[in-house]
């Protein structure tokens, strides 16, 4: 593993970019129901753009390994990027191919139901595309194994796995892995393989905040502030950019995940994704103590 040489973490982030169609509604439709009176938002979205925008909020260097597709939603997700300093240069723009989209439905309680349709995040290939110099390497599950499998084999510093969506992982990334996140529902759904990770495992619990477990022990939880909720959309991103960012600095176990509970809880206040992702100044000033 690489040491820090001090100045800003390095965090390289290898994941998805999606324009977010979102629509706000007084409640969740059930299956087979219209629900209407909505109203309409276009965002900025993808796990591994929101976690890239976060880390870099979170006071990291930041560089984005992505696809998007040669059209206006990925020409309008990587200017976001831009205007906050996330490098860019490695996101591949593939001709005829659509940018990842995202349809969102948010209810009056923040609470949400997402479908994705890929598009060119399914052809990300990291082939010519160094990963190796980074403090920290964070990826996710909207990308194709073998981009994930080659981001962990490159990987000398800290390496984070997102496990979201929860789907079966490679086992030599979870070998690589230092720290795995995961919500209570990917937790449950990938129980058996997770069963046998020897690293960090966090979980996030919502509005309870998120535990850590190493070596089948706890060994840290944390709580989040009270907040109002507006928008549940990016919490988690917010949550998984903040830890790999305090981790990768060198703060403790328990001091990231009181920092990462409070961005995730800090991003419920806002509606959208990459708009709603605190600053480091933010969750300095709302963050509990351990």
């Amino acid at each position: 593993m690489t040491s820090r040489t001090g100045g800003p973490v390095r965090v390289c982030v290898v994941g998805s970019v999606n324009m977010d169609l979102v629509v706000h509604t007084a409640k969740l439709p059930a299956p087979g129901e219209t629900v209407t009176g909505g109203a309409f938002s276009q965002v900025p979205g993808g796990k591994g753009a929101n976690q890239a925008l976060a880390a870099r909020r979170a006071g990291a260097d930041v560089r984005l390994v992505a696809a998007v597709g040669d059209d206006a939603f990925g020409n309008a997700a990587l200017d976001n990027l831009r205007r906050d300093g996330v490098d860019v240069a490695a996101v591949s723009v593939l001709e005829a191919q659509s940018t990842g989209i995202a349809l969102i439905t948010v209810d009056a309680m923040g609470e949400n139901q997402i479908s994705v349709a890929s598009g060119a995040n399914h052809l990300l290939d990291l082939a010519g595309v160094d990963v190796s110099r980074f403090d920290v390497v964070l990826s996710q599950l909207e990308i194709p194994d073998s981009a994930i499998i080659e981001s962990a084999r490159q990987a000398s510093g800290l390496f984070v796995l997102n496990v979201a969506p929860s789907r079966p992982v490679p086992p030599s990334v979870l070998a690589r892995a230092n720290v795995v996140i995961a919500n209570q529902g990917e937790h449950t759904a990938m129980a058996e393989q997770l069963a046998h990770f020897e690293g960090l495992l966090v979980v996030t619990l919502g509005s309870q905040g998120a535990v850590a477990i190493e070596g089948g022990r706890e060994v840290a939880r944390a709580e989040p502030p009270s907040v109002d909720v507006v928008d549940a959309v990016g919490a988690g991103d917010a949550f998984c950019g903040s830890l790999a960012v305090d981790l990768g600095g060198g703060l403790s176990v328990v001091e990231a995940l009181f920092r990462a509970c409070t961005a995730g809880a800090l991003a419920t206040t806002r509606h959208g994704a990459q708009g709603a992702m605190p600053t480091a100044a933010e969750i300095s000033r709302h963050v509990p103590a351990p």
